[in-house]
């Protein structure tokens, strides 16, 4: 009989930010499934509530715990890892999935305020929370971390420029983190995915024309589901990654195979 301690995620902690729907509502699921104790984030508290005592329920135990934080002020942020390791201990395993993108059209035309809340939230949140979490896994001789950036980082657009930009970057911090706690065994990955049929991104999808586009593009006929992210959210976790860091992965149903 095959083992399964592979991807056992018993008594980890993780933290996870966008938690409360989409993706990080389908990675929290997998993860705590695994074994793992989750700590949900995002703005809303009863949207995170709601998502953990579903989990909870699906678990038959209490592995998903429920905080509110806006990723784009280091004070909340600081208050979300604090209250994490109040209510579960050190952090074993991060997983950065805020993100916001209030602006669609040429760069030309984008606001300051907008431009700075893009950068400010995808990446230099991201920065802060690996500044914050990382020292409790340098402490316990190793963890992994995974920054949600975008196929969008492979290639420029007219109306996605700067979120596309900013996902550019997180694919850097990735990479520089990589190398910095590498010698501690921690390892930093990115996810990007492609098409997903989210609430983010529906601007994207919802309507037939862009849909049958997108269809037409993708190798596997179909656009993304956020369950599709569950199974690279629990390798990278666990220990079946082991020797992977600093790497962009992509989820995208073969869309950017070519890049």
């Amino acid at each position: 009989m095959a083992s399964s301690e592979l991807f056992d995620l018993t008594g980890k902690v993780v933290l996870l930010t966008g938690a409360s729907k989409g993706m990080g509502r389908s990675m929290a699921e997998a993860l705590a499934d695994h074994g793992a104790h989750v700590m949900l984030s995002s703005r809303k508290l009863d949207q995170c509530e709601r998502a953990a005592d579903e989990i909870n329920a699906r678990c038959g135990d209490v592995r998903a715990h429920a905080f509110a934080c806006n990723a784009g002020y280091k004070e909340q942020l600081r208050a979300l890892v604090d209250a994490t390791h109040d209510r579960l201990g050190p952090i074993d395993i991060l997983v950065g999935n805020a993100g916001v993108n209030p602006f669609y059209g040429p760069m030309s035309a984008i606001t300051d305020d907008a431009y700075d809340k893009i950068m400010s939230t995808n990446v230099k949140a991201n920065h802060w929370l690996v500044q914050m979490v990382a020292p409790d896994m340098v402490q316990r001789g190793g963890g992994s971390i995974m920054i949600t950036s975008s196929v969008g980082a492979f290639g420029p657009s007219v109306e996605l420029g700067t979120y596309n930009i900013s996902k550019v970057a997180v694919i850097g911090l990735v990479r520089n983190l990589a190398a910095e706690l590498g010698p501690h065994q921690v390892r930093v990955n990115a996810i990007c995915p492609g098409l997903i049929r989210t609430d983010f991104a529906e601007a994207l999808w919802n309507n037939p024309e862009a849909e049958a586009n997108a269809r037409r593009a993708i190798p596997l006929r179909r656009l993304g589901e956020a369950d599709d992210l569950k199974g690279l959210a629990v390798f990278l976790a666990s220990g079946a990654s082991s020797y992977i860091t600093g790497q962009a992965l992509t989820v995208c149903g073969g869309s950017h195979m070519w890049v």
